[in-house]
């Protein structure tokens, strides 16, 4: 079963302007899943559905098989952590403990209990020896890291990432990716993910969905998604750089291959055939 699920979700803003149109989107525990689309094309809009900081006009979100209307706002914010494309938008305290600790504490957690979670979430993202440090001393990185943090010290079973390797320099970005990947493999939690990086995600991701103003036009592996050359394009998107080398070598310089490698390593064991 589906731990987040919508149904035929459509959203419209106050202004009139429709954003959502009959959004079917399904995530099981422990899955990372990639959502792919343009700017503007509604991805942070299906976000702020996740943990009902937007509710549709009609259809349906579905947390665990039970609509999110169902659910205490408070549990809800427990099982499904945002982290925001700016950290800037998510940390306020003083120092980092002060901020990975104030959700655990407003859930009435004792203070042996607090120290321990987060403890436990800043070490899990590689923030614990920063811990007295003031926020504005860290950087654009870390203060990520620290977000990520946060949601971690709730216990939430559902990450929900929107864009979280922005801004970052392609060293931190890997370094991240592969935290919230050992989260997914070592502690089975579930990671949903909006990127313009698409390089990264057949190395991290086991499905992917991409839309298209505000409707998802295809879903599957990044095997079978990345297939489709013509409709990612039409969606404003590309292939991965080894995609699109190995598009190239086949029609414009002959390669005779049936494979359709997505990364480096597919792309040696596909030329080791050769």
């Amino acid at each position: 079963m589906a731990i987040l699920e919508t149904e035929n979700v459509n959203f419209a803003y106050p202004s009139g302007a429709e954003i959502l149109h009959g959004v079917n989107f399904s995530v099981n525990a422990g899955e990372c899943v990639a959502l792919l689309g343009a700017n503007g094309c509604g991805k942070t809009t299906l976000f702020q559905h996740f943990n009902g900081l937007l509710k549709p006009r009609s259809g349906s979100v579905l947390l665990k098989g039970k609509d999110l209307s169902q659910w205490h706002k408070n549990e809800v914010f427990t099982q499904v952590g945002m982290v925001f494309q700016d950290p800037h938008d998510q940390l306020f305290a003083a120092s980092v403990y002060e901020d990975v600790s104030y959700g655990p504490k407003n859930i009435g957690l004792s203070p042996s209990e607090i120290q321990e979670r987060v403890e436990s979430a800043l070490k899990q993202c590689k923030m614990w020896d920063q811990r007295n440090h003031s926020i504005h001393q860290l950087s654009y990185g870390q203060k990520k890291r620290v977000a990520i943090a946060g949601v971690l010290a709730m216990r939430s079973e559902i990450i929900v990432l929107d864009e979280p390797t922005a801004g970052l320099d392609p060293r931190t970005a890997a370094d991240l990716m592969l935290t919230l990947k050992g989260l997914q493999v070592n502690k089975g939690l579930t990671i949903i993910l909006s990127t313009h990086e698409v390089d990264i995600v057949p190395i991290y991701c086991d499905k992917v969905y991409v839309m298209q103003e505000g409707r998802i036009v295809i879903k599957g592996t990044p095997e079978q998604v990345f297939s489709d050359p013509v409709l990612i394009r039409e969606a404003y998107l590309r292939l991965p750089r080894i995609a699109h080398l190995w598009e190239i070598l086949k029609h414009k310089e002959g390669l005779d291959s049936s494979a359709n490698p997505l990364t480096i390593k597919e792309a040696r064991k596909a030329f080791r055939k050769l």
